[in-house]
């Protein structure tokens, strides 16, 4: 699996477990709503660490607790 591909699973994982549309996640994290789109229809290959600590504030959560998950472990990624 390529990074994008385990960003976007986590991120689609994340809002599922919160009941957060990608509207809302917009509105908490001030993420526009293109680019949260186009995380999770990986259309973005390469996510800045900024966006991904802005999601992650919007879904209440740490980036150690984005990346806690088995998709990022071990030779699950490769690219």
């Amino acid at each position: 699996m390529t990074l994008s591909e385990a960003v976007a699973i986590r991120l689609d994982e994340l809002m599922l477990e919160r009941n957060i549309t990608q509207y809302r996640l917009f509105k908490l994290s001030g993420v526009a709503q293109t680019t949260i789109g186009d995380i999770r229809l990986q259309r973005n290959k390469s996510v800045s660490l900024l966006i991904l600590h802005e999601l992650s504030q919007g879904l209440g959560i740490s980036l150690y607790d984005f990346f806690d998950c088995p998709l990022f472990k071990g030779d699950n990624i490769t690219d």
